[in-house]
């Protein structure tokens, strides 16, 4: 089993924390991971609401169905039930010994309604993304907290060439795809996936109308990824009312298939863009959905440019839910059109820039974004990156540096 890093957040929340929870999107390790602690470091029942009769019988009588369940126990798949949080609740005000429930889900409970009852003071969330490079490679990752370190100091980061890099963004980090080495295997799987999410998750948590609309959405989302949200836009391109797209966006941020970007804004004096771009949570997913392969993207250098931008925004996103810094992730854009990809805010309002190029070679003019989020933001930049397809280490001034996208996952950083 690959060890995932959000474990050294579970094990510490349930030592002083009535309820924890695991959620994230279909397929990325909850059930697996949360079953192997009850191997080994959290001693506890494993009860899956995927079992019809176990389904049955939590909506039957929710209440009876917790006092049934004695001691810790893990209840997988819980948004199946919703019922049961005001259920779980009542269990934990009457006991509120830590780590009592391990909780699964494949729904942001905070974005749906029916479970707005969110165990506020009594719940721990935590998300599992698809497999982070440093998972996959056996090591975690620390880029994230090095960035926000006093210095860099003499990074040695080793080379990444093309070829292989496409080979990761194309696999991205679904536990069942980067078991099948076939590119043919893989599609049939994504394909299996997208239709399993929308007729399955989707009607689950949102009896909607015209869930066949949900796949050419994807689609579209896929094609303007990491772009700026034109609702307008969209609503035109797919026929449906605005108030009909903002509600399939937020099931598709509910079942963590989206992400949305939010533009930094912070206390400037000049006016930003503050649409947010829009994010899909993989990039195997992304290009399977834009049809693309290894062959077209050895070729065609334009296509892998959103692809690496999304790429490095996952590896961020996954890396942040087990950082000491834990920076929330935005974006810059002025109404001038200087932008920086990337803008991770820490404690203290500290401010790293990150500027993302499918180039193997750079100028001056690269960092003209990050030059300007310096001015911009005085004392609160701290430092500026610029990721690329290169291999050396290049310090542009004494707190901006390219370095290889490789040193993302790089341990010795």
């Amino acid at each position: 089993m690959i060890q995932r890093h959000i474990t050294d957040s579970i094990l510490p929340a349930l030592a002083d924390t009535p309820v924890v929870l695991v959620n994230g999107a279909r397929q990325t390790g909850k059930s697996t991971l949360v079953q192997s602690l009850t191997r080994n470091q959290y001693p506890a029942r494993y009860v899956t609401l995927d079992e019809p009769g176990m389904l049955a019988a939590a909506h039957r009588d929710a209440a009876g169905f917790l006092r049934g369940l004695e001691g810790p126990v893990v209840l997988d798949e819980i948004q199946l039930a919703p019922e049961m949080f005001r259920n779980i609740k009542l269990e934990v005000d009457r006991n509120r010994q830590p780590g009592r429930f391990l909780l699964t889900g494949s729904a942001n409970v905070l974005m749906l309604p029916r479970l707005s009852d969110s165990l506020a003071g009594r719940m721990e969330i935590l998300t599992l993304w698809p497999f982070s490079q440093g998972e996959l490679k056996g090591s975690r990752e620390t880029f994230v907290d090095t960035l926000f370190a006093k210095s860099l100091g003499n990074p040695v980061v080793p080379a990444l060439d093309r070829p292989a890099l496409i080979d990761r963004i194309l696999a991205g980090g679904y536990p069942e795809v980067i078991s099948r080495t076939s590119a043919a295997r893989r599609r049939a799987w994504f394909d299996s996936y997208i239709n399993t999410m929308i007729q399955r998750d989707v009607r689950e948590i949102a009896d909607i109308e015209g869930r066949t609309q949900l796949p050419r959405l994807l689609e579209l989302l896929a094609i303007q990824a990491m772009s700026l949200l034109n609702m307008s836009e969209v609503s035109r391109s797919m026929g449906i009312p605005h108030t009909t797209l903002k509600r399939y966006l937020s099931l598709l941020e509910a079942t963590f298939l989206i992400q949305t970007l939010p533009a930094w804004s912070g206390n400037v004096r000049k006016r930003l863009i503050r649409s947010p771009k829009i994010m899909l949570n993989d990039t195997g997913l992304m290009a399977h959905l834009l049809a693309l392969d290894r062959k077209r993207l050895l070729a065609d250098s334009p296509a892998v440019g959103p692809l690496l931008e999304s790429f490095v925004a996952q590896e961020l996103g996954k890396q942040i839910t087990w950082s000491s810094a834990r920076p929330k992730l935005f974006y810059y854009r002025t109404a001038a059109g200087r932008e920086v990809d990337f803008v991770l805010e820490g404690a203290g309002g500290r401010l790293v820039g990150i500027e993302v190029k499918a180039s193997a070679t750079l100028d001056k003019k690269d960092v003209r974004g990050l030059d300007d989020l310096a001015e911009t933001t005085g004392k609160r930049f701290h430092r500026g990156i610029l990721l690329y397809t290169g291999t050396e280490v290049i310090p542009f001034a004494r707190n901006v540096h390219a370095l290889p996208i490789s040193a993302l996952w790089h341990v010795g950083l």
